[in-house]
């Protein structure tokens, strides 16, 4: 009965083991995918204040 007891033990310990390495994995990507957000929204935020700032430019034919 020990045995099983320990083994049962063993199987849950390894299980949260992989569960907690995959949650570091992910909070690792979600931080990534925060920073690129961020960049992108810093881009796009320079492309529309240029593009409300910068007068529009004649249309000329050539």
């Amino acid at each position: 009965m020990e045995a099983t007891m320990e083994l049962v033990n063993l199987k849950l310990y390894l299980e949260n083991r992989c569960i907690m390495e995959e949650n570091e994995r992910l909070r690792k990507k979600a931080l990534l995918l925060r920073q690129e957000n961020q960049a992108l929204l810093s881009h796009l935020r320079v492309t529309n204040f240029t593009s409300i700032t910068t007068p529009p430019q004649p249309f000329t034919t050539k």
